[in-house]
């Protein structure tokens, strides 16, 4: 037999070669094709008229999607009634331009779910519109909109019926028992446990509670997400729940409660989120971290974020000028820590800037240990400008015993309408260690500015406090303070004003580069003030730099 030629062997090896990197590829190719499958909720018996209740064809489209490896379930345009929806691995919720996902009015069609992961949201949280239990790869993207109808659940009183439907399937007696006031109510999306989470491009409408909640998930991306909530009572914006790795980017939200709130409401930590580029507005708190802080926060970077008045100017509630712009609260335990944020707008709202470590110590499982008092520090603030602010003053405290510890604001400027001209100079404040946190909680303040109680190393670098109106408070309160820095500190007083800052059981402060305005007294020292040190400031326009009132 004649041999054959070299170039024979070579083509051969080519082509057996090419035939194995096929066969090898091949899993991957069909992984692929099947990822990018559509399943129309058309084909699978929806008809999109806003009338008839689609749950069951809009979940076997979800099922279909899940048992093909994974894929796209599509909602043409059309207006698709329904109950709750369960989500499953690999699947994506598309809502094309003009398709608008409405949920049912009727309780009915939200059975009661009792969530994988314990926390104190088992009081209130068993029932959504879409929801995701312990699942991955999943998302909720689209140019249309989901619309809770929320308003059809005000003043709902559960029948005999519903609260049995709440009982049942509790079989854990130190989970909390959902409470109807709030159980009663589902809430648009409700995400528990999932790994790699995105909802991108999506507007949602009037939930009947709260409209997102992530628990427990890693890997959560929000991006371009559209919020409008005021249909209900508890109508907060987002709720991310000891989640891990979260980035929220673009978002807008107009939310009757709070909106983009950070939580731990159960024992693990809501740990590196970064948020930046969102436009808020809240009746309530605009940017949170609590209240539930049992597992903490930590590594939170914030940036880059507007916030303003609602469009919506009644209010079910809070205040028409929400309460405050960023609040940072621990009360339940946990620790607040490793906390930046920067370049943020405000205008027309009430309080700027709320931080507070309280002891209300509210344990997420029946059955766990009542929290200790937790740890608040490393907090960073930096470039904010908020114009327009109401008189209730922007507040930093801790308790007796438990201060707050290494704050520092700097390239500050606010400025409230002022106009306060009653004697507040000399109020008594109430600790209220046990107290719901909120920025209101103490009532009068003696500051227009910062009122600052039991903390720790405190800076403030650059920042400007004024008003529109005179306006004979303090414009800085600083209340058993310890290593305590102003450095260009340029407050406004009025002429009425007895000084521009008053520092009680102050020790260790060090007051440097400030230029303050035409004043009489700059600095008032009460109580048992130690080791205060100026130097390198400008006080040719001040009658009294420091006075001392024993």
């Amino acid at each position: 037999m004649k041999p054959k030629s070299p170039d024979t062997y070579i083509l051969k090896s080519h082509h057996a070669a090419a035939i194995l990197i096929a066969f090898l590829t091949l899993p991957v190719m069909l992984a692929s094709a099947i990822e990018g499958v559509d399943f129309s909720v058309r084909d699978f018996g929806a008809v999109g008229n806003g009338t008839t209740l689609e749950t069951e064809a809009i979940q076997k489209t979800v099922d279909a999607a899940a048992k093909a490896g994974g894929g796209t379930v599509v909602f043409p345009s059309g207006t698709y009634l329904s109950g709750t929806i369960y989500l499953r691995d690999h699947v994506t919720l598309e809502l094309q331009a003009g398709a608008v996902l409405l949920g049912s009015t009727r309780l009915v069609d939200y059975p009661v779910n009792y969530c994988s992961y314990p926390s104190y949201t088992d009081n209130y949280c068993v029932r959504a519109l879409i929801w995701a239990d312990s699942v991955k790869n999943i998302a909720i993207i689209g140019r249309g909109t989901i619309d809770g109808q929320g308003a059809a659940f005000l003043g709902h009183e559960a029948s005999e019926e519903e609260l049995a439907a709440l009982a049942k399937g509790r079989t854990d007696p130190n989970r909390y028992a959902p409470n109807d006031i709030y159980a009663n109510r589902p809430y648009i999306i409700r995400v528990i446990s999932c790994e790699d989470v995105l909802v991108e491009g999506i507007t949602l409408r009037n939930s009947p509670m709260w409209m997102q909640h992530y628990l427990h998930c890693n890997h959560l991306t929000l991006r371009g997400v559209r919020v409008i909530n005021h249909g209900n009572r508890n109508n907060d914006m987002v709720d991310i729940d000891c989640c891990r790795n979260v980035v929220v980017t673009g978002c807008y939200g107009d939310s009757d409660d709070d909106a983009l709130t950070l939580k731990s409401n159960g024992p693990d930590p809501t740990e590196n989120v970064t948020i930046t580029g969102c436009i808020l507005r809240s009746h309530c708190n605009a940017l949170k971290m609590g209240t539930e802080s049992t597992g903490g926060f930590r590594n939170i970077s914030i940036s880059n974020c507007t916030i303003l008045r609602s469009e919506i100017e009644k209010n079910i509630h809070g205040l028409p000028e929400g309460l405050a712009g960023i609040a940072l609260e621990a009360v339940d335990g946990g620790m607040m820590e490793r906390v930046t944020i920067s370049n943020i707008n405000m205008n027309g709202i009430a309080t700027p800037i709320f931080m507070r470590l309280g002891n209300r110590a509210r344990p997420h499982r029946l059955d766990a240990p009542t929290p200790d008092v937790g740890v608040f520090r490393d907090v960073n603030v930096d470039n904010i400008v908020a114009t327009g602010v109401e008189n209730i003053s922007c507040s930093i405290t801790g308790i007796p015993g438990h201060p707050i510890e290494g704050v520092s604001l700097s390239n500050i400027v606010i400025r409230c309408r002022g106009g306060i001209d009653e004697d507040r100079t000399d109020l008594e404040v109430p600790e209220v260690e046990q107290k719901y946190p909120e920025s209101r909680m103490f009532g009068d303040l003696p500051s227009y500015g910062f009122y600052c109680r039991h903390v720790n190393g405190l800076t403030f670098r650059n920042v400007r406090l004024g008003f529109d109106t005179p306006d004979t408070r303090y414009a800085l309160v600083c209340d058993d303070v310890e290593n305590l820095t102003l450095e260009a500190f340029q407050p406004m007083a009025s002429k009425s004003a007895p000084a521009a800052v008053l520092f009680k059981n102050v020790r260790n402060a060090f007051i440097r580069g400030c230029n303050p305005p035409s004043m009489d007294t700059f600095i008032r020292l009460m109580d048992d003030c130690q080791s205060i040190v100026e130097t390198a400031n400008n006080f040719a326009s001040v009658r009294v730099p420091i006075a001392s009132l024993k």
